[in-house]
């Protein structure tokens, strides 16, 4: 791929947005929102009643006794489908548990129904260096344009965290791609640490849909500054560099800010006629750098405007978070902090549903109607 240098990221973007949350197709906003929390918060929790096989450890395991967080979601067949994150064994260090990925599904968006095992997980297949111990993490899929689906998902051996592929023609049975950069520039990218796969994608027949610009599919990705990439099969990923090869940071931390230390892509990312809206999760620092109006550490959920014809360029930037954790579930948990982190969102019986993490614990939604 043509090296891209990206000047934006070094003249900086001037104009932010006002912190008033519109629909998308109000001709003042690009923003996507208002939310809402329904009171049926938490939507989804652990339950140890479910026991799975586990093929690398010969045992049955209660593959969600610990956690469920962290939603990837899909409309397929008028329902919601989720792809959820679940660890097994309580107790123990962020990271140092067993992750499997679960499917749940809805007939409102809100009432879930989980499958009795979980469908991407580690097993002795050659990508089981990169997906154990610690598992198949933080979910994010898209639909492509023939009707399957792909999942960007985090393989975690508790060294290198990978941002890697699977691929599904139905949601239950998925074949796993490997590492997302495995071969580009002749496999640079595959050990450097990578996650959250946000790919474009465009609202067709009311389902989000994996789009092309410039004869090719974007994702936006990174835990910490946000990057780019781009692909041919929604499979083998190339991320964008300066003609160094260097990695080209697109969106950075703020000082100060909700997003004072990390930003990360949130769900897919949608093309609307403003350009392109990213949703993306922001983690308020833990030093003098912090938002003094925040909790230090806690992760809250904002928004950035791209070009559309020009993916890497930044339009707008919101100023502050359009969702945090407020909810008592959403600052006790696992991440005492506190999470909404953002990674699955829909449009379904015309109004937009956003699914998070709470505090590396349950699954919550929130509503636009």
């Amino acid at each position: 791929m043509k090296n891209i240098l990206i000047l934006t990221v070094l003249i900086g973007v001037n104009s932010y947005c006002q912190p008033v949350f519109k629909p998308l197709n109000n001709a003042n906003s690009w923003q996507l929102g208002p939310f809402e929390k329904p009171a049926s918060n938490p939507i989804m929790q652990a339950d140890s009643t479910y026991t799975f096989n586990c093929p690398v450890q010969k045992r049955l395991v209660q593959w969600q006794k610990a956690d469920v967080f962290n939603p990837a979601a899909v409309v397929r067949n008028g329902k919601v489908y989720i792809l959820f994150r679940a660890e097994d064994v309580p107790g123990v260090g962020i990271g140092m548990r067993t992750s499997r990925i679960g499917l749940a599904e809805s007939d409102d968006g809100i009432h879930f129904k989980k499958h009795p095992e979980p469908v991407l997980y580690p097993d002795s297949s050659s990508f089981m260096q990169y997906d154990h111990p610690g598992g198949c993490e933080d979910p994010r899929i898209v639909e492509t344009p023939n009707g399957d689906y792909v999942v960007l998902y985090t393989s975690w051996n508790r060294d290198v965290a990978r941002l890697s592929v699977a691929t599904s023609p139905d949601l239950l049975h998925w074949k796993k791609q490997g590492p997302a950069f495995l071969h580009a520039y002749n496999g640079k990218f595959v050990n450097t640490w990578s996650k959250s796969g946000s790919v474009v994608t465009t609202l067709k027949d009311e389902k989000f849909v994996a789009a092309t610009i410039n004869g090719k599919y974007w994702m936006y990705w990174g835990e910490g500054p946000v990057y780019l990439a781009t692909s041919t099969d929604l499979i083998n990923w190339t991320p964008v560099t300066n003609d160094q090869q260097e990695l080209l940071p697109i969106l950075t931390a703020r000082k100060k800010m909700f997003d004072s230390h990390v930003v990360e892509p949130g769900p897919p990312a949608v093309l609307t006629k403003k350009g392109i809206v990213l949703l993306y999760n922001g983690k308020n620092a833990t030093t003098d750098d912090a938002d003094p109006a925040l909790p230090k550490g806690i992760y809250c959920g904002g928004q950035a405007l791209f070009d559309a014809a020009h993916p890497e360029k930044l339009l707008e930037r919101c100023n502050t978070y359009f969702i945090k954790p407020d909810l008592p579930h959403e600052i006790s948990g696992q991440y005492t902090a506190g999470t909404t982190f953002i990674e699955g969102l829909v449009y379904f019986k015309q109004q937009y549903f956003l699914y998070y993490g709470t505090a590396d614990s349950m699954v919550g939604v929130a509503i636009k109607k």
